[in-house]
């Protein structure tokens, strides 16, 4: 049995010297070491040895465990100093490289459009308001006078989630919610995504975005309207752009009107952009009918507003000179790096 131990010891010392990697390393720990591995089996024999001669062969079982333990931790440390030196040479770094470039990252030009909005009418005392993109049929339309069988109802091509819930159409429902829940005196802007169901081409989108104003006072008149949109318009546009109003029909404000801008392009004098005529239509406004007033809860008799409403995709591709509505949706690096 001492010899068959000897063996051992000269097997497993040899097979260690050729180890080459920690995974090698365990399997050999489990060969010889293990509860079936071959030291382990010889010393289940050693009950049949004479009295005499187990305390020899077991003092010679422990020094060889021993001696096999104390091998197999020292390559195991080689295995690991090799291992980090190898990470080291390849993960080596030269500080003295130039850096990777990293791209910063830039504003979207419809949210600068809607910044600049933003600024202008937060300057002229406006809050923000916000709501819900899925609206009630209600807010989205019989509350703005636009009952259920209203033609009005046909040119908005809404997405219907049930015959009571859509996907709101314009901003204006973010004014029923805030004349139902605030009194006035109020004045608001509601920027935010609309949704119709228009077919997708240059000039239209079924999601696109809109900055609807809303002011409720005593003694609010068309007039305070166009000072309105005059700073608006100059503001964004620049000093020299002039506004005219043009009678229109909107179901939620009586008197209505669409209101164009002198062109960007040509100072009003006649181009591609304007198509000849000096004047782009921008939004469209109108003082609120008293039926929405009434309907919000606010007495027509004492108090009169004004409202608007402007699609920002419009203004960018006025601003910025972009003939197509989908390069602002399409994500492509090479346009939006432009901005």
């Amino acid at each position: 049995m001492k010899q068959k131990l000897e063996e051992i010891r000269s097997q497993a010392l040899a097979a260690l010297s050729e180890v080459s990697d920690v995974r090698e390393l365990e399997a050999l720990k489990v060969e010889y070491l293990g509860k079936k591995g071959k030291l382990t089996q010889i010393l289940k024999g050693m009950g049949k040895l004479s009295p005499e001669e187990r305390p020899v062969v077991g003092q010679v079982a422990n020094e060889i465990r021993l001696a096999l333990e104390e091998g197999i931790q020292s390559v195991r440390e080689r295995l690991n100093r090799e291992l980090i030196n190898q990470k080291l040479k390849s993960e080596v770094i030269d500080v003295t490289m130039p850096g990777t470039k990293k791209d910063l990252g830039r504003k979207h030009p419809l949210t600068n459009i809607l910044d600049e909005i933003k600024d202008i009418f937060l300057g002229m005392g406006y809050e923000i308001a916000e709501g819900p993109e899925v609206e009630t049929d209600y807010n989205n339309f019989e509350a703005l006078n636009i009952p259920k069988h209203h033609p009005a109802r046909d040119t908005q091509d809404t997405f219907y989630i049930t015959e009571n819930v859509l996907l709101r159409t314009h901003t204006s429902p973010v004014q029923i919610r805030h004349m139902k829940s605030h009194k006035p005196p109020i004045r608001i802007i509601c920027p935010g995504r609309v949704y119709r169901s228009d077919a997708v081409d240059a000039t239209h989108s079924p999601i696109f975005h809109q900055v609807e104003g809303l002011v409720v006072d005593k003694g609010v008149t068309m007039g305070d309207l166009i000072g309105t949109l005059q700073v608006f318009a100059k503001g964004i546009f620049g000093e020299n752009t002039k506004i005219r109003l043009r009678p229109h029909h909107f179901p939620f404000t009586e008197p209505s009107a669409e209101v164009d801008v002198s062109c960007w392009g040509c100072n009003g004098t006649g181009c591609r952009i304007c198509k000849g005529e000096g004047w782009v239509e921008i939004l469209g406004a109108g003082m609120v009918h008293p039926n929405v007033l009434r309907e919000c809860g606010i007495d027509p008799e004492i108090y009169s507003g004004f409202a608007f409403g402007l699609g920002i995709e419009r203004i960018t591709m006025g601003k910025y000179g972009i003939d197509d509505m989908r390069l602002l949706f399409e994500n492509d690096m090479r346009f939006l790096k432009q901005f």
